[in-house]
């Protein structure tokens, strides 16, 4: 079972979900972060990582000897890579997205296979309140743009892993709705939305249901940071929205200053007290029991 956090808004409570249900999943796990621009679940589960596996897409190389600057591969270049001054041709690789177009129109074979970094994949193992699974997460070069062909790489290599031992996936999702949140959703059996009730928070929660509902995966919500003071109306408004499109509410969360703390240290907020800690076993209880209702919507 692949269960994907996602959210709206960056913020929004996802890896801190995510974090605490790894360290207290009652099956074996595997807890994998997919946010490669900025991953941080490693900061709560303190996985040792002693695997690294860098991560390259093919680019284009120019053989000057070989060119005759006829314009197929400028032509061809969606994504402006290549550009032709006169007799000249010039390759810009780090806008290539690696789609072999420009290999393929080439008249001359005047372009070699080249590699750009894309960023890298760590592996290893993770232990956080009694709870030991296997942790994989992506990470981009730095000034690395794109970011779906690291986490194809990094879904593909999680599905091997899941293969071998049929382990569960606990998936940490970049925020938003944009090309990397699609890719890593686009593999999921579930998506759950961590939805913070706030003005700015439900409107990007509402944007993030229509874009993952699309992508055939069971979907679920968990409100975090619910019952702030003076924002009793937007607890209510998150909740009837979501009765009146049947969208299971699996959790509310509370705003709690000892939560915050001990986030800020940190900390897995399940620890916080016996009391979140229940919650979070009640909130994994129903994630497996949704699970077991089947995997993807048709």
């Amino acid at each position: 079972m692949r269960i994907v956090f996602a959210s709206g808004k960056g913020g929004a409570g996802k890896t801190t979900v995510t974090a605490s249900l790894a360290a207290l999943w009652p099956r074996p796990i595997i807890a994998a972060d997919c946010d490669v621009e900025a991953p941080n679940l490693h900061l709560f589960l303190a996985p040792d990582l002693p695997e690294r596996t860098n991560i390259t897409l093919d680019v284009p190389v120019l053989n000057a000897e070989k060119c005759t600057a006829c314009g197929a591969c400028k032509d061809i270049c969606q994504y402006r890579a290549i550009a032709r001054f006169g007799r000249k041709v010039l390759i810009f690789p780090d806008m290539c997205h690696g789609c072999g177009g420009c290999f393929a129109v080439c008249p001359e074979g005047a372009l070699n296979t080249g590699e750009r970094e894309l960023g890298a994949l760590e592996e290893g193992t993770f232990s956080a309140a009694g709870t030991r699974g296997r942790f994989i997460m992506g990470r981009t070069r730095i000034g690395e743009a794109m970011t779906p062909p690291l986490l194809r790489a990094l879904l593909a290599r999680l599905e091997n892993m899941t293969a071998q031992a049929g382990e569960d996936a606990l998936i940490d999702s970049p925020p938003g709705v944009s090309c990397p949140a699609m890719t890593v959703a686009g593999r999921a059996d579930m998506v759950v939305l961590v939805a913070e009730p706030t003005p700015f928070g439900f409107h990007d929660f509402k944007l993030a249901h229509a874009a993952f509902a699309r992508t055939g995966a069971k979907l679920a919500v968990v409100m975090n940071r619910s019952g702030m003071e003076g924002n009793e109306a937007g607890d209510t408004a998150l909740r009837v929205w979501c009765a009146e499109r049947h969208l299971p509410l699996l959790a509310e969360l509370p705003f709690d200053r000892a939560a915050a703390e001990q986030y800020a240290g940190g900390g897995l907020i399940a620890r916080t007290s016996s009391l979140w800690e229940e919650r979070f076993r009640a909130l994994a209880e129903s994630l497996l029991q949704r699970a077991e209702q089947g995997g993807r919507h048709a």
